[in-house]
């Protein structure tokens, strides 16, 4: 139930993905609590003259963080992400992860993101350019190609563990297919069978059986999830239990959830500042809320609030008049 990336013991099979305006660090702290065995950082640009900006300062933000401390960097140039790496390395992470999977058109339009699988040669430049240059682990995120045409996962996998990549994270789609169909996991599977690093597999597992359903398929030493963790932390610990002991964890209660999400608003609110952090918590909450038959009007009335105060009040004295789906009015 673990596996290793370098010197680095993960103890579990769960991986926080790197969502970028999501995986801060309230919300990496809140599902490392909740059982993620690891959380990657946003994606923070490897241009070192841009750290200044509010956004950037914060996603290289990993104060009173715990555990292994992974920060995924992205770009085209393989000596600004050498630099970036090793200033990384500097301010304390532990892994380096190279983005080579975001589908975003800004970011493929500047050839970075899962843009980078069309060309090879500049793939095998950055990587060669990033391990070189620092002395903890570095990691590696992909699709399985630019488009169902060029599926070159495998060629990219086993390019990467000849230079020292430790481990790679594939998501079961192409770059043209962004996060629609069906997640294909057969690609995933020839993959970790040609190669011995740890491969973690992504795409479409929302629930705990699912994640067993992969992990049986192909073979990976572990799972990582994006957008089924929004306003569900607990799914972390879902997993953990079902892949231990083959049984379901009870779903947390109403007063759970209330105390997760003001716990978690509280969080942004410190991290934020009260003016960017209510504006940052009307998201989060939205997606708590959608587990509740009628939690579209309270995600309506806290969205007007402009306090930090009134959102969390609003919560308390509302949270308990909600209705979770599937069940009745008292």
């Amino acid at each position: 139930m673990a596996f290793n990336i370098g010197n680095h013991y993960i103890d579990g099979r769960t991986v926080l993905a790197p969502m970028a305006g999501i995986s801060d660090l309230p919300f990496r702290r809140l599902c490392k609590a909740y059982g993620a065995a690891l959380a990657v950082s946003e994606m923070v640009t490897s241009d070192t003259k841009l750290w200044n900006s509010r956004k950037s300062a914060s996603r290289l933000n990993h104060n009173g963080e715990t555990g292994v401390k992974s920060v995924q960097i992205a770009g085209t140039c393989p000596i600004a992400l050498a630099e970036a790496a090793v200033a990384n390395e500097q301010l304390g992470a532990d892994i380096i992860d190279i983005n080579m999977g975001c589908p975003a058109k800004k970011v493929c339009n500047k050839a970075a993101g899962s843009a980078l699988l069309r060309d090879e040669p500049l793939v095998e430049k950055i990587l060669t350019a990033v391990v070189g240059s620092v002395k903890i682990p570095v990691t590696l995120k992909i699709r399985t190609g630019w488009d169902k045409t060029q599926r070159n996962a495998l060629t990219i996998a086993q390019m990467a563990e000849s230079i020292g990549v430790q481990a790679l994270t594939i998501h079961g789609r192409t770059r043209a297919c962004r996060f629609n169909g069906e997640a294909e996991y057969d690609t995933i599977a020839e993959v970790c069978q040609a190669v011995s690093i740890p491969v973690i597999a992504n795409g479409d597992i929302t629930n705990a059986v699912k994640a067993k359903e992969v992990l049986d398929h192909t073979g990976a030493a572990a799972i990582m999830i994006g957008r089924a963790a929004q306003g569900r932390p607990w799914i972390f610990r879902e997993i953990d239990h079902y892949l231990k002991t083959g049984n379901a964890v009870s779903e947390p209660s109403s007063d759970e959830i209330k105390t997760i999400l003001i716990s978690h608003l509280k969080e942004l609110h410190s991290f934020y500042g009260d003016y960017l952090g209510v504006r940052i918590a009307r998201k989060h909450a939205g997606w708590y809320l959608k587990g509740f038959t009628n939690g579209e009007n309270l995600r309506t009335t806290f969205n007007q609030l402009v306090s930090a105060q009134k959102q969390i009040e609003c919560i308390e004295e509302n949270f308990s008049a909600l209705i979770r789906d599937g069940e009745k009015a008292a």
